[in-house]
This record gives structure tokens, sequence and C-alpha cells, in this order.
């Protein structure tokens, strides 16, 4: 029904949250990874160094090598819904969605699709006039968290009618986050057929630089895993994964540890990822199968991947906490 001056009818104002994580790719193709890794690794957030000297080398290098091999590793843990991470998180959408019927509910992706402008303008056209980002990320860091909220506004700058605007803080020592990483990682400790010697919780790693110009990511990674080491009663190995590149980046190396552990003793190994909210290539493919078989090359005899939260109940339940927190005022969600 159009008004008498031609305009659509203004919908009812709505409350919506956008949940939000890194990124996929479309398929587990060459051709897709190189399209996500041109926008992924484009972000000057993502890679702090001059356009004039990185273009080149992504586009000349990178982009001609690194797909084919990024694709293989995908394949390996695609699933009939997509990639994990992105089914993982339209899940824990849909989860929220269930429990609010009163607020709009929906997720993106900081790359790939579905995109953060996409998912926006689709949320203002559908009434919302308050929403809240809410990147996935537990712990803080420009090159995640910042530039969710950098693309955000940057959708907003294109907008004639804006929505009011709230992001989600980081929650890395928040006690309802602690406490449900705490149960998930009881329970799968309690349903191993052993005791490891070791337990590692691995996050992703970053250029020391970040460090060095005052990111808090590590200092908000070594909280939580001193945080989480409490609430089980035993003390957590801290590592940093996914090396990139020549430059010097947060240490210890995950891969490195897992290759020394044997050697000192510990041949039984269980590994958790306290910095993803859902599972991915990061931690299916970098952690639970080639963290396994380096592991075990090395002499090891037991080794355990350790789910992230996921859309489990305490996964779900601390979502909902934490967000109804930040909605205060804005939504009634008793």
């Amino acid at each position: 029904m159009m008004l008498p001056n031609g305009h659509p009818p203004v919908p009812p104002r709505r409350v919506g949250v956008l949940l939000v994580n890194l990124g996929t790719p479309d398929a587990p193709d060459t051709g897709a990874v190189r399209r996500y890794l041109g926008e992924f690794l484009s972000d000057r957030r993502v890679v702090e160094l001059p356009a004039l000297l990185w273009q080149p080398i992504l586009r000349g290098i990178i982009l001609r090598t690194r797909p084919a091999k990024s694709a293989h590793a995908y394949s390996q843990v695609w699933t009939e819904d997509g990639s994990p991470l992105a089914a993982i998180t339209k899940r824990q959408a849909v989860a929220l969605q269930a429990a609010w019927p009163q607020v709009m509910v929906d997720w993106a992706m900081r790359y790939g699709n579905p995109s953060i402008p996409a998912k926006l303008k689709a949320m203002k056209d559908a009434g919302c006039e308050r929403i809240l980002i809410a990147p996935l990320y537990p712990q803080y860091c420009g090159a995640t968290t910042a530039t969710v909220v950098d693309k955000a506004f940057e959708t907003l700058a294109a907008m004639r009618w804006q929505p009011a605007l709230r992001t989600l803080p980081p929650y890395h020592d928040d006690p309802r986050y602690i406490a449900a990483l705490a149960e998930s990682v009881r329970m799968q400790l309690a349903a191993l057929d052993f005791e490891p010697d070791a337990v590692l919780a691995s996050f992703h790693g970053m250029p020391q630089r970040t460090l060095d110009l005052g990111d808090p990511y590590h200092c908000h990674c070594r909280k939580t895993a001193r945080l989480l080491g409490e609430a089980l009663g035993r003390d957590l190995i801290v590592t940093f994964q996914s090396r990139f590149g020549r430059a010097k980046w947060l240490e210890p190396a995950t891969d490195t540890v897992l290759g020394e552990l044997p050697d000192k003793g510990m041949r039984k190994v269980a590994i958790v990822a306290p910095g993803f909210s859902a599972d991915c290539l990061e931690t299916l493919e970098e952690l639970a199968i080639r963290g396994r078989e380096d592991f075990i090359a090395a002499g090891g005899t037991h080794f355990a991947y350790l789910s992230c939260l996921n859309d489990s109940a305490a996964g779900i339940a601390m979502l909902r906490s934490i967000v109804a927190s930040e909605l205060a005022g804005w939504a009634d969600l008793t």
C-alpha cells in the first residue's frame, strides 16, 4: 500500500540485534576463497602496511598461491549448510530470535556474505530504528572488533535516515562468559577416555606490533585464560595460532608448543580455543586436524580438540544474557 504522496508507509518502530563474525568464502573453491581473501587482506586494520607496498604483494603473490591451499582446507570442514562459521552464527541468531520475538535478530559476516551493509539496510527497511551491533569476539582487537564497528558506521555514512547504533563491548572477562566456557570445558574433559597431561588455550595470533602499539588483545587473551584456569582449578598453557608472513607474532606459537610437549613428558593433550565464539576453519582444520597430526608426529599419544561454545545451551544462555544487558532501555526482554 502506498501513501497519498506516493511513498511506502513507514514500518512500525523496532529494535534490532545484528550478530557479526569474521567471514567466510561462499564456497570451498579457489575462486570463492580468492574473492574472500582479497577483501579480508585488503582491510587496513588487518594488514597495517601502506597500500602501495602491500597491494602488489597481495595481488601478485598471495592471491595467486594461497587460495588453492585454503580452499582445500575449507573443503575438509565444509558442511551441508555451508561453512561452519556461517552455519553456527546463523543458528545463534535463530536461537536468540526464538527467545525474543519482540526484537529483530539477524547475522552478518565482516568479510563475505551476508554483508554488514546488506543486513543493516534490511533491518532499517524493516523498521529497526535502534540496532545493537554485536561483534562475536570476546577479546577486543583492532583487526576484529574495531573493523566491524568501522564497517557499520561506514554504512551509516551513506544513509539519509540512520538508525541509532550501540555496539557490544568485548566480554573477555565477563563472569557469564567465563562460567559458560568453564562449564563447556568441564563437560568435554569429563567425556574423554584419557586424562590430559596439559590443556592448551589457543587464541588467534596477531603481529607483535599490535601489542607494541597499544592494542589490548594480548592482555584480554591472557586474562581470559587466567580466569578460565581459575574456574577449572588447573593451569592452562596459553598459545597463539595462525601465524602469517615473516613479521614477529605473539608467542608462544600453538604449533611450536604442540611439537615440544611430548619431549617434556606431556603426551596427552586437550586444546580449547576461547577466542572463537563459533567453530571455524581455524579451529576445525588448523587445530583439530593439523594440530592433532603435528602432536602425534612429535610423539604424542592422545589429543582432543574441545569445541567452542557455538549454539550450545550454555553458549546461547550466555549470549542472551550479555546481549540483553546491552539492550537495556531499548527493549523489555523479561
